[in-house]
C-alpha cells in the first residue's frame, strides 16, 4: 500500500517474490513509522519525506515540531473538554441522588432540573451571566478550593487585566485537565464567573471574567496584573 501511495519506492524482489529492502529503504520506513507514531497522517508523512530526502535534518525537524506541537494542542483540548464533561456528570449524578417526587418526575428531579447554572468552559468569550454576587460554599470547603486554586496558580507564568477580568496564561508543566476540572468545580458555587479556556500553539491559558461588583473577589481568588 505504501509503494502504491508512494511513500516508499517500489521494492526488489527475490525469485520466490518476497520484497528486499536496502538501508535506505529501511532508514525510510522507520521515518515513517516514528511519524505515525507521532500521530501524522499520510499525506503529512508524503510532505515530511519530500524534506527528509533531501538530506537534511534541520527542515525536517521544524516541520515535524510544528505537526508535534498541533497534535499536543489538540490533546489538552481533549482532555480539558472531558475533564469538562465529567465534572458535569458528577454534578448531575449528586442531583439524582437528591429530590425523588412520589408520582411524575417534577421541575426539581434530577430527571428534568439541571445540577447547576451552565458550565462555561469554551473557546470563545462569554459575558459574565447575570446572576447574584455570591458563592455557596461552606467555611471548610472555601479553604480547600483556595488551597486547590493556589495549586492550579502556581503555574502561572503571566497575568493580564481584561476589561472585565484577567488572563491568566500557564507554563508548559500546568496540567489542563486539572484547570478544566476546577473551573468547573468553580463556576457550579460561583456562578457569576465566567470562564473561557484556550488550548492553542502560544500554549495554555484561562481568562475569568466577573461583574464590576464581584472584582475585587476575582482577585482574592485569582490574582492582579503586576
Amino acid at each position: 500500500y505504501y509503494e502504491e501511495i508512494g511513500l516508499v519506492r517500489p521494492a526488489g524482489r527475490t525469485a520466490g517474490g518476497y520484497r528486499t529492502y536496502d538501508d535506505t529503504d529501511l532508514a525510510r520506513l522507520a521515518f515513517i513509522g516514528r511519524a505515525k507514531q507521532l500521530g501524522c497522517t499520510l499525506d503529512e508523512i508524503a510532505e515530511l519525506l519530500v524534506a527528509w530526502e533531501g538530506q537534511r535534518c534541520e527542515p525536517v525537524q521544524n516541520r515535524l515540531r510544528e505537526l508535534v506541537e498541533s497534535r499536543l494542542a489538540d490533546t489538552q483540548l481533549r482532555r480539558a473538554e472531558l475533564a469538562a464533561f465529567s465534572a458535569q456528570l458528577r454534578q448531575a449524578a449528586s442531583t439524582l441522588a437528591g429530590h425523588t417526587p412520589a408520582g411524575a418526575c417534577d421541575a426539581e428531579c434530577g430527571c428534568l432540573a439541571p445540577s447547576a447554572a451552565p458550565i462555561l468552559v469554551t473557546m470563545g468569550r462569554t459575558a459574565p451571566p447575570e446572576t447574584p454576587i455570591a458563592c455557596t460554599l461552606s467555611g471548610d470547603d472555601t479553604t480547600q478550593r483556595l488551597a486547590a486554586w493556589a495549586a492550579v496558580l502556581s503555574h502561572v507564568r503571566e497575568r493580564r487585566e481584561l476589561p472585565s477580568g484577567l488572563r491568566l496564561e500557564f507554563d508548559e508543566s500546568a496540567q489542563v485537565d486539572a484547570i478544566a476540572t476546577l473551573t468547573v468545580a468553580e463556576h457550579a458555587c460561583c456562578t457569576f464567573f465566567a470562564f473561557t479556556l484556550t488550548v492553542d500553539h502560544r500554549g495554555v491559558a484561562l481568562e475569568v471574567s466577573a461583574p464590576p461588583t464581584a472584582a475585587a473577589m476575582l482577585h482574592d481568588v485569582f490574582g492582579s496584573a503586576r
